[in-house]
């Protein structure tokens, strides 16, 4: 149920952005034919990059939340990935066209008019577009969606922009100087080339796996505060993400005299601290090891009639034991 109106809430922002974006497409491309200025220019590039980046983020929102089948048993998550690899993408290109831009206003300068025109345009842009990537990014914390989160923060990137572009202008109307226009253009045409670069990063991390250390500490801290006695060991913990759903992997050592009962009444209880810690449904595929007597010297359960050894001392489950891949002895 959480996940669905999330789900509903993502689609209903990202709708927002849509028609934000093609409105302010229009309001910096006007300014631009106004001003003859390159600086806003820029603004009015990268306003087609949001344009693009906001329907390609509908459609992997919207095939994200596709039920998983056969040819994706682990259902279409990766697609908001590729998307946010695909928006970085189109965000390098576009800084790529300003900086050669501002580099050949330079070389060739053009004559620039009606600034104070173009400034009220610009400003009203830049406030809307930090509203938006602020509400975009604020939902796409709360769904887990790299889609709307990266889609944010190239909004909010893009007010930034503007907002330094709103100085520039504001010195070419002081000073007369139009080769601060040019100045400006290259500037944030460098901003932006960093901005492509952390979206790219963190896409790329999602499309081949890297571990989340932040979520598997909080995981961690969790299991090690909800332990039982009969949980003797859990160690080879993975987790991978299919856009926000995360998968876990694990081994969980039980005691060996148990029967398959107990066994899924253990797992149901881990799953159910997973699913908390990671506020989140998560699905889990857990190998349960039966216990050995090497690890009774780490195992807490008292009323134990194979026990081979004393009990010696407890495991404290922290994120470096609990992704080893091997069983832990005292």
């Amino acid at each position: 149920m959480k996940r669905q109106q999330n789900y509903k809430a993502s689609l209903k922002v990202q709708r927002i952005a849509i028609a934000a974006g093609i409105f302010l497409l229009a309001v910096k491309f006007s300014a631009y034919l106004i001003t003859n200025s390159n600086a806003i220019l820029t603004d009015a590039m990268e306003s087609i990059v949001n344009v693009a980046a906001s329907f390609m983020g509908l459609y992997s929102l919207t095939l994200s939340a596709t039920p998983k089948d056969k040819n994706h048993p682990y259902g279409h998550g990766k697609v908001e990935f590729i998307s946010g690899m695909a928006e970085g993408l189109m965000i390098l290109v576009a800084a790529l066209i300003i900086i050669i831009k501002a580099i050949n206003g330079f070389i060739d300068p053009e004559p620039i008019e009606n600034l104070d025109i173009g400034l009220y345009l610009i400003l009203f842009s830049g406030i809307v577009n930090y509203a938006i990537g602020e509400m975009a990014e604020r939902q796409g914390k709360k769904a887990d969606s790299m889609t709307l989160i990266a889609g944010g923060k190239h909004l909010k990137a893009d007010a930034y922009t503007t907002a330094g572009l709103v100085i520039g202008i504001v010195l070419i109307l002081i000073t007369g100087l139009n080769w601060v226009d040019n100045a400006v253009a290259l500037l944030f045409g460098m901003l932006i080339l960093v901005s492509a670069w952390k979206i790219l990063r963190k896409s790329t991390a999602g499309v081949m796996d890297e571990a989340d250390f932040t979520a598997l500490e909080r995981l961690a801290t969790s299991l090690e505060a909800n332990r039982i006695p009969e949980w003797i060991d859990i160690h080879n913990l993975r987790m991978v993400k299919y856009g926000p759903d995360p998968h876990i992997d694990c081994h969980l050592t039980l005691p060996f005299y148990k029967d398959l009962r107990y066994t899924n009444e253990q797992l149901k209880k881990l799953n159910g601290i997973v699913n908390k810690s990671l506020e989140t449904e998560t699905e889990m595929f857990v190998h349960t090891d039966p216990c050995m007597p090497a690890q009774c010297k780490i195992c807490r359960v008292n009323d134990c009639d194979a026990r081979s050894f004393k009990f010696e001392k407890s495991i404290i489950w922290d994120l470096d034991n609990l992704i080893e891949d091997r069983h832990h002895e005292a």
